[in-house]
């Protein structure tokens, strides 16, 4: 695997020497906007524009699950999906505004600290969707209406029932150690996917980084994205699944894949996937409409049901069988901590996995 040629130094010194003006001309701290309802007005102004480009790292088939549900209940607008990695969509973002290209409307990213630097650069707009003040807890948007979490994600291990016997199965990050387990592993890599940055983030944190120093010593395959472990698992690839999307290893098992999901005793690895709305999106109306709706319950029930995901919504209705978030144990999440050091955690595991 290559190196990502951009680190997020790189991308955001070239953009915002261009935008500079509008940066620091930006308060540090906007107004928390009122609560906004989906109104008459509100549709009619999006249906001028006719579109939507939505940027995202979710799951393409989820993404645009949402985009066809939206088309449907406000015909006239279409939603463009742009769909790859959380860090890809940054640098990508980063990259066409340096250039003064102002493309994207929403954007969703499974890392935190993204917004943490677009809304700090004075990109983003603020908007808070009336469910959201409604039926989230504050941890689960920004306090100036910057941006809103979508899903949560969680980073379990997982293995191969018909390639491990479920008395043997890993338990801990500590079982992946075992001599055993070495070359029938499987990994994702921070420099693509938000849920691997914080899940490798919070490893190093809570275990160390000479716990990930042994377990590269492990013949690891490296893959990107971390929707890849899943899907690998599920075809017999490779036994155990180290990170990666837990959601799909429960579709997986749900459709019959011999897989199986393993919350490690250390705890497990969790990202908030939040969406914003971009200052400069030259479809504002339309961008504002389509983050309300998929922040509503008709919206986010579409992130639980045909995702498996978690949603912040509290009306939302968990699927039988889907341990409740609140029954995990869960790693801390660290935005502001990931965003400080981001670029060294990417250095530093491409060297000690040298891929």
């Amino acid at each position: 695997m290559k190196k990502t040629p951009f680190t997020r130094r790189d991308v955001l010194k070239g953009a915002t020497a261009l935008t500079a003006a509008t940066v620091f001309a930006e308060p540090l701290r906007a107004q928390a906007p009122a609560a906004s309802a989906i109104m008459p007005a509100l549709i009619e102004a999006a249906k001028k524009e006719g579109k939507c480009s939505f940027y995202t790292a979710m799951d393409l088939t989820l993404a645009e699950r949402l985009g066809k549900t939206f088309e449907a209940k406000f015909p006239g607008i279409t939603v463009r999906v742009e769909r790859s990695g959380a860090e890809r969509v940054f640098t990508r973002i980063a990259q066409e505004y340096g250039s003064r290209i102002h493309a994207v409307d929403v954007v969703n990213t499974s890392d935190q600290a993204h917004c943490i630097i677009w809304k700090r650069d004075g990109w983003l707009a603020p908007y808070l969707p009336e469910e959201v003040a409604q039926h989230y807890g504050k941890t689960y948007y920004d306090a100036d209406g910057m941006h809103a979490t979508t899903r949560v994600l969680v980073s379990p291990l997982g293995y191969n029932t018909n390639l491990v016997k479920k008395e043997d199965a890993p338990k801990s990050f500590a079982d992946l150690l075992d001599p055993k387990w070495a070359g029938k592993m499987i990994k994702a890599h921070p420099a693509y996917s938000g849920t691997i940055m914080n899940s490798t983030f919070q490893i190093a944190r809570d275990i160390g980084w000479d716990y990930l120093e042994k377990l590269a010593k492990q013949r690891i395959m490296q893959v990107q994205s971390a929707t890849d472990p899943p899907k690998k698992l599920a075809l017999g690839e490779r036994a155990v699944m180290v990170d990666g999307a837990g959601y799909l290893v429960i579709q997986y098992k749900e459709k019959g894949d011999p897989v199986e999901i393993v919350y490690p005793a250390e705890g497990t690895p969790i990202a908030t996937s939040p969406s914003a709305v971009f200052k400069a999106a030259p479809n504002p109306n339309a961008a504002r409409l389509f983050q309300n709706w998929m922040h509503s319950r008709e919206g986010q029930q579409i992130v639980v049901d045909f995702a498996r995901q978690y949603s912040a919504h509290t009306q939302t209705v968990e699927k039988p069988g889907v341990r409740r978030l609140s029954d995990i144990k869960l790693m801390k999440e660290d935005p502001e901590g990931v965003e400080k050091t981001g670029d060294q955690i990417k250095e530093r595991y491409t060297k000690i996995f040298r891929v």
